[in-house]
């Protein structure tokens, strides 16, 4: 991996754990400062790399410039020194006089759990805890947050400015949660590291349909909440399994040029047999107690995608599923993929009336579907709704999906 390619990858791993130590050191008050120290650790890190190389330890390069540079604030700035380190000293069962930045895998683990409960507080809206979640514990830029949310930039940015103001207005501590706070901000939680996997698997900001690394990032913090015995709970579990059944056909999700395999033109051998069986265990893990979340559901959902036999069992397990999900958490985005399921069941005919009610104008899935759905009994509506929907598309590979169809239909035609 070359410089330009490792220093964002670092980004997005190390960023969080880096700035998550050091905002349990300084506390809520100084946030700031943590995230300049880091990010002027990573400038450094640019800055050098390209000039001497990449060091064999690239990781360790950086914890050791992030804590000499917190050690060489602490010095430079004498308000600071006085009165947060003091502060520090005061409250160490030692009281030691060096002030210890411990970057080590079980403080940097028990400090991401403390900020991921410190940020998704109550005190701010869900949408605020949300962006602030993504933007200091994920790494995620404004412009995609901006895009996870359908918001522009400048509303986001400011909504994270309030966000972390109003955790200063409230003196919030930053601790590992007690079991109240647990089940407080669980959902929050479980919610912000949803939606960082679900703009991995399918990125509309970055113009790419696939990001493995956020897709990683998502299943290393739910694992870090399952490792914790207050947040090992049945919806942790679900939505780990969800991740798992997902990710288990990455590598026959995408051609080696980028473009899009439909999951029934998919190679069954490229599926990741370990990550199913994985998927399979915190499925049977979060079957324990009496949460039915909507994870439990899409991870059922997506068990059943990784059975590629197209068998009547099977499509009747994903619709009920479906049904399910859409009277516990109604989306329209749901309720267009059930959709599909149902003409697997019902039949296309049904399917196209359930469709045509969503109505969704500005959605391309919705034509694409309706394209598909009407292939059989109406190829010109099919050819009118694929072109809609490529006039609507985003992404490179999405276009190039629905320009297959449209030629298909063209050549039959």
């Amino acid at each position: 991996m070359n410089n330009q390619e490792l220093i964002p990858n670092l980004f997005r791993t190390e960023y969080q754990k880096i700035v998550s130590v050091l905002c349990s050191l300084f506390g809520i008050h100084h946030i700031e400062i943590a995230e300049d120290i880091v990010s002027d650790t990573f400038l450094v890190a640019t800055e050098t790399w390209a000039i001497k190389g990449i060091p064999e330890n690239p990781t360790a390069w950086l914890y050791t410039v992030a804590k000499n540079k917190t050690k060489n604030y602490f010095k430079r700035n004498n308000v600071f020194e006085t009165k947060i380190v003091s502060e520090i000293k005061y409250n160490s069962p030692l009281n030691n006089p060096e002030i210890d930045i411990d970057l080590s895998d079980q403080n940097i683990a028990d400090s991401q759990l403390a900020m991921i409960f410190t940020v998704c507080n109550p005190c701010n809206s869900d949408e605020a805890q949300i962006a602030l979640a993504l933007n200091l514990l994920c790494g995620f830029g404004i412009n995609e947050i901006a895009d996870a949310f359908l918001s522009n930039k400048e509303v986001i940015y400011k909504r994270i400015n309030r966000a972390k103001e109003k955790l200063k207005e409230e003196n919030i501590k930053i601790h590992n949660p007690n079991n109240t706070e647990v089940k407080e901000r669980i959902n929050t939680v479980l919610k912000t590291i949803y939606l960082l996997y679900s703009e991995g698997y399918y990125s509309i900001s970055q113009n790419t349909t696939l990001r493995k690394d956020l897709c990683a990032e998502a299943m290393r913090l739910t694992y870090l909440l399952i490792q914790n015995e207050s947040t090992n709970l049945p919806e942790t579990n679900a939505l780990m399994a969800l991740m798992c059944f997902h990710s288990s056909r990455f590598e026959a999700r995408t051609a080696e040029n980028g473009e899009i395999i439909l999951y029934e033109d998919q190679d069954q051998s490229l599926w990741n047999q370990e990550l199913i069986d994985r998927g399979t265990y915190f499925l049977s893990k979060s079957s324990t107690g009496n949460t039915l979340s909507k994870y439990h559901l899409e991870a059922g959902i997506a068990y059943w995608h990784t059975i590629k036999e197209d068998t009547s069992q099977k499509w009747e397990n994903i619709l009920e599923l479906f049904n399910n999900l859409i009277i516990l958490e109604y989306s329209p985005i749901v309720a267009l993929n059930r959709t599909y399921a149902l003409s697997k069941v019902k039949g296309k005919k049904e399917a196209i009336v359930e469709a045509e009610k969503l109505n969704l104008k500005e959605n391309h899935f919705y034509y694409s579907l309706l394209g598909n759905l009407y292939l059989d009994s109406d190829p010109k509506k099919a050819l009118q709704n694929f072109e809609i929907a490529l006039g609507l598309a985003k992404t490179a590979a999405d276009k190039n999906v629905i320009f297959r169809n449209i030629e298909q239909l063209n050549e039959n035609l």
